[in-house]
């Protein structure tokens, strides 16, 4: 069977450097978890790393060309392909209450996507692995302080203890993407059960930081804050400035002040 083809319009961008693959495999600590599901595995490159892991692996890929190609040459795999779309996928169709850890070499498109489904199944996902866009990745990765440091790498961190292990050249790629590629690891915090509001937390986090140049007494005008805590002195600052733990504190400040 030929190769699959790359489709422009699902942002395929196939590895081919083996080396690669299995560093991407190895990067799963194998910790709190029996399953592994990967999203996008095109044709197998990363695939077969995982199936030599003492873990039952999973696939989910929406190509139906890459379907036929993993059912022909990966045996392993039978029963075990999920020809859907992971964004629109319920988990728990196959995979009930389970935890499992996720990994991908992801389209770049909407790899950020990914990210957000992954916090919003925090409870059931101890472990991340995978290949973003170099900038996403770093993005997701930085502290506070930074330009690049925003809403993604809040509230990722503020479950997950992010890393960023190693860059990709566009090189090893069919075709070869516009940019670099950087693979990241995410491991769940033990507590990370947020000591305030949830749903508050990612309310302020993201209202902050769309109006990033501003501090935050006038980009969070819309919470109509007593007067009282509008002199707190947090509220003298830009979003950038704040910490994980900050914003968490910010939004218990919210909280007691009646909002």
């Amino acid at each position: 069977m030929e190769k699959v083809k790359a489709k422009k319009h699902l942002g395929q961008h196939f590895l081919n450097d083996e080396n690669i693959a299995q560093k991407i495999a190895d990067s799963l600590t194998l910790k709190g978890y029996q399953t592994v599901l990967e999203i996008g595995p095109g044709m197998g490159v990363l695939t077969k790393y995982l199936l030599e892991k003492p873990i039952s692996t999973y696939v989910i890929e929406i190509d139906t060309e890459s379907v036929d190609y993993l059912n022909k040459h990966y045996p392993k795999l039978e029963g075990k392909i999920i020809s859907k779309d992971f964004l629109k996928y319920n988990l728990s169709e196959v995979f009930g209450q389970e935890s499992l850890a996720i990994i991908g070499n992801f389209p770049y498109n909407i790899s950020s996507q990914i990210v957000f489904k992954t916090l919003e199944l925090r409870d059931r996902i101890p472990e991340f692995s995978g290949m973003f866009q170099k900038e996403v990745a770093e993005r997701i990765c930085e502290k506070k302080g930074s330009k690049t440091y925003g809403i993604l790498s809040v509230l990722t961190q503020a479950f997950y203890e992010a890393e960023y292990l190693f860059t990709v050249s566009e090189n090893v790629f069919t075709p070869p993407p516009k940019v670099k590629s950087g693979v990241l690891r995410l491991i769940r915090k033990e507590n990370f059960k947020l000591p305030c509001d949830e749903k508050l937390f990612f309310t302020v986090v993201k209202t902050a930081f769309n109006q990033r140049r501003k501090t935050l007494r006038n980009s969070l005008k819309t919470y109509q804050l007593s007067d009282n805590l509008k002199e707190d002195s947090i509220f003298d600052l830009r979003p950038e400035q704040l910490s994980v733990e900050q914003f968490i504190e910010l939004t218990q400040k919210i909280t007691a002040d009646g909002v």
